[in-house]
């Protein structure tokens, strides 16, 4: 789906107006993020900008010329998700052009907290949060140590751009000669959204539209699903899992002629690979249902899960994603009444409920 226009700018035109730009993420095994180009009457429009990276920059501005633009003309950005590799380049954008950069509330509190707490806030909320899911001392160690020191080094996207503009679920976004409507989806994060274009689709393709799904419906990868929680409100107590899957239903059920996503390439048929999705995530609850026959703390349930390779193979920043991802399929565990702690663990256990 969509023609390629030059193979050294990786630009493919979907019709209707829509283009992708394939900008790289370094060293990444997703290889790239495709920022999609939207043409409106005020200007392009961006849907996610990529990587903060000097290849990326230049493979982003090459590709806008390919499209018969430049990034001085862009009008606006439309975030899906905070992420780096989707909101990285935003407030570059925004610099060379003067464009609005747009972004759900949820994401944008996300963003604001990044911005505002120092690096030894971060590292200091990293080491607890490790510590009490059961991770070995010689690996929360390096994470104090860095609390201790004060260093930023190794967290990406400290200062992200601030967003100017709120996405508010189920609202048109006020783009000139367009219909793009904002379809709220959390999960990946607190505040992703999905970008209905409300717009029969240019080959003829039968369904409702097209959907730029950022991170949320990829067509061959299952998003990362973790915790993202505030730290300085314990009060608040998330179900990113359960959110998720409701908002794979609500993308289900819209049932968009072709998907655009954030990775990969562009796909149909998303009905099926909302099923795809819940069945996955319904056999791995199951799966770490009989895991927790016998208690286990959420690094032990990590180290037992399935991964795309063996755990001693994990490198520790993404054993801490992991970890996060085993927490939020806990959590929803316990919300249906599967699990429970054990009451008095330190670290905390859990088990499984009969």
């Amino acid at each position: 789906m969509g023609q390629p226009l030059t193979s050294q700018t990786q630009v493919t035109d979907h019709g209707g107006g829509v283009r992708s730009i394939r900008v790289p993420i370094p060293d990444n095994p997703l290889g790239h993020t495709l920022v999609h180009l939207l043409d409106t009457d005020s200007g392009p429009v961006l849907v996610d900008t990529g990587w903060d990276d000097p290849a990326s920059w230049s493979t982003l501005t090459a590709g806008l010329a390919a499209c018969g633009t430049s990034v001085d003309a862009v009008h606006g950005v439309v975030i899906t998700h905070h992420h780096p590799d989707h909101h990285g380049l935003s407030g570059r954008v925004r610099e060379a052009s003067g464009a609005w950069i747009a972004m759900h509330a949820a994401d944008t509190d996300v963003v604001r907290r990044t911005r505002e707490n120092r690096p030894e806030r971060w590292y200091a909320y990293m080491a607890a949060k490790l510590a009490a899911a059961g991770a070995p001392d010689d690996l929360v160690a390096p994470l104090r140590a860095a609390r201790d020191a004060g260093r930023s080094a190794g967290v990406p996207g400290l200062r992200p751009a601030l967003p100017d503009r709120e996405i508010v679920p189920g609202d048109l976004l006020p783009l000139a000669g367009r219909r793009l409507r904002a379809i709220w989806t959390p999960g990946h994060t607190p505040g992703h959204v999905c970008l209905h274009l409300e717009e029969a689709h240019p080959a003829g393709l039968p369904g409702h539209g097209r959907l730029f799904s950022g991170d949320h419906l990829l067509p061959g990868i299952t998003p990362h699903i973790g915790l993202y929680e505030d730290p300085d409100d314990s009060s608040a107590v998330p179900d990113p899992l359960g959110d998720y899957l409701d908002s794979l239903e609500r993308v289900g059920r819209l049932g968009p002629a072709e998907i655009l996503p954030a990775h990969q390439h562009a796909f149909t048929d998303a009905p099926a690979r909302v099923r795809a999705l819940l069945d996955h995530h319904e056999s791995r609850l199951t799966h770490l249902h009989a895991l927790l026959a016998t208690p286990l703390t959420p690094w032990q349930l990590a180290e037992r899960m399935e991964w795309n390779r063996p755990w001693t193979e994990i490198p520790f920043a993404s054993r801490t994603i992991a970890v996060s991802e085993a927490e939020a399929h806990l959590r929803r565990l316990v919300k249906l009444g599967r699990a429970e702690a054990v009451p008095g663990s330190e670290p905390v256990t859990y088990r499984a409920v009969e």
